[in-house]
């Protein structure tokens, strides 16, 4: 049975993904920062077949070579660790870029050492759509990249992150000969595995408690985390499967989808304007 590595296991679509693959009876390694860290860490061990085939490994982003055990004999790879803000965020460079900069770097360094078959990156659609001139391209595809000079325009600073950490990626791969596919999802969604909720519930809750003041007035792209999963595999297990894999599903404006939370939770205090 193939072995697999998920880095950044805590996280939404990590841990889903560490749960499909042990589900499949793969034996899985998952890396987080502190895995001495019952209350983070503690869910992983509790999902089925976690015992006999789940290994949770030390490994930062920013720490060159901390990948090198995680890596070394698996099969593939599930880079999906990254870090999302959910607010205003000190120091985009140190917090947003540097992690997704350096983090895929490490990552892809120490599979090159490791000969990994296949590198699987978790992008987002935030790689794709910002640009002036989107209603002139739409629809969007796997061919169209957001522009770096608008992202900082707008202070976009996740999708500048991952607008540069992607193409960073491609790079490197082509130059070492990784086999790389890179899954693109929009606003990821669905129920939660670990006890803290993730930057992206995060997201939903500030709006549906009305901590932010106003909602984004802006149109998404919303997917089930169960499409991102399969995406997911599909990108690992596919022999055929290359490029970029854009995974979306329902786009819906903000006022829609609050409109849509408070006929079926309406004692919360929601953004409405």
């Amino acid at each position: 049975m193939p072995e697999f590595c998920v880095t950044g296991g805590t996280g939404f679509i990590a841990s889903y993904l560490v749960k499909a693959l042990l589900e499949k009876g793969h034996t899985v390694r998952a890396t987080v920062r502190n895995p001495g860290d019952a209350v983070k860490v503690g869910f992983l061990m509790e999902l089925s077949g976690a015992k006999e085939k789940l290994k949770i490994l030390k490994a930062d982003l920013l720490v060159e070579g901390s990948f090198d055990e995680a890596v070394t004999g698996v099969d593939g790879v599930f880079h999906t660790a990254s870090p999302v803000p959910v607010a205003y965020v000190e120091n985009v460079q140190a917090n947003l870029i540097d992690p997704c900069l350096k983090g895929t770097l490490n990552v892809l360094n120490s599979c090159v050492k490791a000969n990994v078959k296949r590198f699987v990156l978790t992008s987002s659609c935030s790689a794709i759509r910002y640009r002036d001139d989107v209603q002139q391209v739409s629809p969007l595809n796997e061919s169209h990249w957001s522009d770096l000079e608008y992202c900082k325009r707008y202070n976009l600073w996740y999708a500048f992150a991952k607008t540069i950490g992607e193409r960073d990626a491609w790079r490197i791969a082509k130059e070492r000969g990784i086999d790389l596919v890179v899954v693109n999802p929009s606003f990821v969604v669905g129920p939660l595995l670990s006890p803290q909720p993730t930057s992206t519930l995060l997201l939903i809750l500030s709006i549906v408690k009305g901590m932010r003041g106003e909602y984004p007035n802006t149109t998404v792209g919303f997917v089930h985390i169960d499409d991102v999963v399969i995406a997911h595999l599909l990108a690992m297990e596919d022999p055929n499967a290359s490029g970029r894999l854009i995974c979306s599903s329902a786009v819906a404006h903000w006022s829609q989808i609050i409109e849509m939370l408070r006929a079926k939770y309406p004692s919360y205090p929601y953004e409405n304007k």
